[in-house]
C-alpha cells in the first residue's frame, strides 16, 4: 500500500511538472508557418532521371584524373601504414606528399586551361598544407614525449605486423611486461607521496620529479595514451586464438599492460588536467587503427562520456592560425578577422534592437528573444516542424528560380532524431543528407528538456532548415557527388559551411523574414556566427579561457547557458579543425563579395552564378572567384583577395 502512494504521488508530481513545463507551449501554425501533413516533392519519379547529356559534361579541366589517382595512392597508403603517429606512417606519407609536389612542378603549367590551372593550385595546397600539419604534430608529439616515453615501442608492435614479420610470442611477453613495469613508474610519479606512518623516522631515497606540462599538453598526452592502447589492443586480437603459442605467452600481460595503460591515462587526467576520477577514464575503441575514422570514433565516445568535463581544447597560436588561413587563401590576420566579426555583429545587433521595438521591447532585444523562445512546440511536434519549415523554404526558392534544386534532390534526403548524449555537444539540429532533429527526450532533466526547447524555437528554426537541407548542406553534397567530384578532397568550412550561411544572409536581403519575430530568429545566428569567429580565434590566440568563451557567447548570443557550453565544448574537443567555427560567416561575407562583383554586375545571372559555384565542387573561395572571374593564376595561386573591401553593404530592414 505505501509502494502505491509514493507511485501516485510521484505521477502527480511529474503531472504538474509537466503543466508547468509546457505552459508557454507554441505550434507551428501560431508562429505563422504554413502546415503540411508530408514532405513535398516532385509527383513525377520520372523527373528524378536527368539528361544525360548534362552528365557528360560534369567534368571540369586536365587534372581531374591526375587528382583523383593522388586521392587512391594516399588512400592506400594511410590503410597501408594504419599505425597512427607512428615513425614508418610519418616518414612515408612525408615522402609521399613531397615527391607529389615535385612532381606537380614537371608540368607545363601555362599550357593548362583555366580550370586545369586552379586544379593545379589546389592539389599543391593540398600537399603543402600536409606537409605543414606533420610539422605541427611534430610539434605537438615532441611537447608529450615525457610522459609516453614507451609509446614507439609499442606502436612497433603494429607496424611489424603490417610488415608480416613472423611473431614471437616470448619476445612479445616480455617487451609487454617490461613496458607495464615502465607505465607504472611514470603513474607512481604522478601520484600523491604516501605520508609517512606515525614514528617513521627513515631516511628515503629522493623521489624523481614528474614531468612538467602545461594542462592542454597533458590533455593531448592522455588522447595519445588511449591512441596507443588501442593500437596494441587491435595488435593483440589479430594474434590471440589464431596463434596459440602468442595466447600462451601473451594473454596475461597484455591484460596487465591494457590495465596499466588505463589507470595512468586516468591518472595524466586525473593529476596534470584536472578531471575528476569519475570521468576520467573514457571507453577505447577497439576497431582497428588508422587514421581519422579511428579518430572520430574514439572523440565521438569521448564526447559524448565527457560532456560534463572540463573544457581544455589545444590552441595553435598565431602561427599555427596563419598556416591555417594560408591554406584557405584568407590573406587576414587572426585579429583582422576578429575585427570584421565585431563590425557585423553590430549591424545585427541594431536590427534586433529594430525589431524589437516593433514587438514592443524597446532597445531591449534580449527581452524580445526570450519571448520567442517561448514559442517551442510540444513534444512530438518537432519533426512536423521541420518538414514544414524545408517546404516552405524549398516553396520560396522555387517561386524564385534562383538556384537548380534537382527532383531527386527534393526527395531524398530524410530525418532521424538526436540522441540525448549528442545533444549535449550537438544542442541544435544538423543536416546533410539527414537532418538530425535536437529535441528532448523523456529520460532528459526538466532544465535539459527547457534548454532544447527553447533553443529549438520556430523561429529560430526557421531561419536555418534551409541551411541544413536545400540549398544548403544537403543540395551541396547531392551536387559534389555528381559534379567535379575529384574535387571533393579539397573541401573546406569556407565553402560548405559559409555557402550555407551565405543562403542565410541572402534570404535576408530577399525578404523571407518579414515579421519582426522571424527577423529575430534569423538575427540570432547571424550574431552566433559573428561571436564563433571572435571566441575560437581568441582562444587560439590565447586571449581567451574557454569559461571566457562561455561567456561572452551568453552576453552576445541569445542562447541558452548549456547550449552555449555545448558550442564552445564541440568548438574545442578536437572534432573540429581550429578555424572551422570562423569559416561560416568568414564564407559567407566571401561569397557576398563574389556575389557583387559577377551578379550585381550583371556578368552573370542569379542562377547561374549558385548553379556554378555548386557544380564546381568546393574549394577555398578565393578559387572559385579564380573560376568564375578568370583572374589570373601562378603556381602559387591567386593574388591575395582582400573581400572584405569589397562587400556589398548589409541591408537594413526597413520599418515603416
Amino acid at each position: 500500500m505505501r509502494g502505491r502512494t509514493a507511485v501516485s504521488h510521484s505521477m502527480i508530481v511529474a503531472a504538474a511538472s509537466a503543466l508547468t513545463l509546457w505552459s508557454h507551449v507554441g505550434s507551428a501554425q501560431s508562429a505563422g508557418i504554413p502546415a503540411t501533413t508530408r514532405q513535398v516533392f516532385p509527383a513525377d519519379p520520372k523527373a528524378s532521371v536527368p539528361a544525360l547529356t548534362s552528365i557528360m559534361t560534369s567534368t571540369s579541366g586536365e587534372m581531374a584524373d591526375i587528382i583523383s589517382r593522388y586521392s587512391a595512392d594516399a588512400g592506400a597508403l594511410q590503410r597501408r601504414y594504419d599505425t597512427p603517429d607512428s615513425p614508418s606512417r610519418r616518414n612515408r606519407l612525408r615522402v609521399f606528399y613531397t615527391t607529389w609536389r615535385q612532381r606537380l612542378t614537371e608540368l607545363d603549367f601555362g599550357k593548362l586551361s583555366q580550370e586545369g590551372k586552379v586544379d593545379y593550385v589546389l592539389l599543391d595546397n593540398h600537399l603543402r598544407y600536409q606537409l605543414d600539419l606533420m610539422g605541427r604534430e611534430d610539434k605537438d608529439l615532441a611537447e608529450t614525449a615525457a610522459l609516453l616515453p614507451f609509446a614507439s615501442a609499442l606502436l612497433k608492435l603494429q607496424e611489424d605486423r603490417r610488415e608480416l614479420l613472423t611473431m614471437d610470442g616470448q619476445k612479445a611477453a616480455r617487451l609487454l611486461a617490461d613496458i607495464t613495469k615502465q607505465v607504472d613508474s611514470l603513474r607512481t610519479l604522478l601520484e600523491p607521496v604516501p605520508a609517512r606512518p606515525a614514528g617513521d623516522t627513515t631516511t628515503r631515497a629522493a623521489r624523481p620529479a614528474p614531468p612538467r606540462v602545461s594542462r592542454t599538453v597533458a590533455n593531448r598526452a592522455a588522447e595519445e595514451v588511449d591512441q596507443v592502447r588501442n593500437v596494441v589492443t587491435t595488435w593483440y586480437r589479430y594474434y590471440n586464438g589464431y596463434d596459440p603459442l602468442f595466447s600462451w605467452w601473451v594473454s596475461n600481460p597484455w591484460q596487465r599492460l591494457d590495465e596499466s595503460l588505463r589507470r595512468y591515462a586516468q591518472t595524466v587526467r586525473q593529476r596534470l588536467v584536472g578531471i575528476q576520477v569519475a570521468t576520467a577514464a573514457p571507453a577505447v575503441a577497439t576497431a582497428a587503427p588508422g587514421g581519422a575514422g579511428a579518430a572520430a570514433q574514439a572523440a565521438g565516445a569521448r564526447n559524448a562520456a565527457g560532456a560534463n568535463e572540463p573544457i581544455i581544447g589545444d590552441p595553435i597560436g598565431t602561427e599555427g592560425l596563419a598556416m591555417d588561413l594560408r591554406h584557405a587563401m584568407i590573406p587576414y590576420s587572426a585579429e583582422e578577422l576578429i575585427a570584421i566579426a565585431e563590425k557585423e555583429y553590430a549591424f545585427s545587433e541594431a536590427e534586433a534592437k529594430k525589431a524589437a521595438r516593433q514587438m514592443g521591447f524597446g532597445d531591449n532585444w534580449k527581452a524580445a528573444m526570450e519571448k520567442i523562445k517561448d514559442s517551442y512546440v510540444e513534444p512530438g511536434k518537432q519533426p512536423d516542424l521541420i518538414r514544414d519549415l524545408a517546404n516552405e523554404a524549398e516553396a520560396f526558392f522555387e517561386r524564385h528560380d534562383w538556384v537548380t534544386i534537382p527532383a531527386l534532390a527534393r526527395e531524398d534526403w530524410r530525418m532521424e532524431m538526436l540522441s540525448p548524449e549528442r545533444q549535449r555537444v550537438s544542442p541544435f539540429f544538423l543536416g546533410g543528407e539527414n537532418i538530425l532533429v535536437s529535441y528532448p527526450t523523456n529520460d532528459m532533466t526538466e532544465e535539459e528538456k527547457l534548454m532544447s526547447l527553447k533553443g529549438n524555437n520556430p523561429h529560430f528554426s526557421r531561419a536555418v532548415v534551409f541551411h541544413e537541407l536545400n540549398p544548403g548542406h544537403h543540395l551541396q553534397g547531392f551536387m559534389t557527388a555528381r559534379y567535379n567530384a575529384h574535387r571533393r578532397m579539397f573541401s573546406t568550412p569556407f565553402w560548405n559551411e559559409g555557402n550555407a550561411l551565405y543562403w542565410e544572409m541572402f534570404l535576408w536581403d530577399h525578404d523571407f523574414h518579414v515579421r519582426p519575430e522571424d527577423r529575430l530568429g534569423a538575427l540570432a545566428w547571424r550574431m552566433h556566427r559573428s561571436a564563433r569567429i571572435v571566441f575560437s580565434l581568441s582562444f587560439h590566440l590565447g586571449k581567451m579561457t574557454p569559461e571566457q568563451c562561455i561567456e561572452y557567447l551568453v552576453d552576445k548570443v541569445p542562447f541558452e547557458r548549456a547550449n552555449s557550453e555545448a558550442e564552445v565544448r564541440r568548438s574545442f574537443n578536437g572534432s573540429y579543425s581550429p578555424i572551422y567555427q570562423a569559416a561560416y560567416m568568414l564564407g559567407g561575407l566571401q561569397f557576398r563579395a563574389l556575389y557583387k562583383e559577377l551578379v550585381m554586375s550583371k556578368k552573370m545571372t542569379d542562377r547561374q552564378f549558385h548553379d556554378a559555384i555548386l557544380q564546381g565542387g568546393p574549394m577555398p573561395i578565393s578559387m572559385v572567384r579564380a573560376r568564375l572571374a578568370k583572374t589570373p593564376l601562378t603556381r602559387d595561386g591567386a593574388a591575395p583577395w582582400r573581400f572584405a573591401e569589397e562587400l556589398p553593404a548589409p541591408r537594413p530592414f526597413p520599418v515603416k
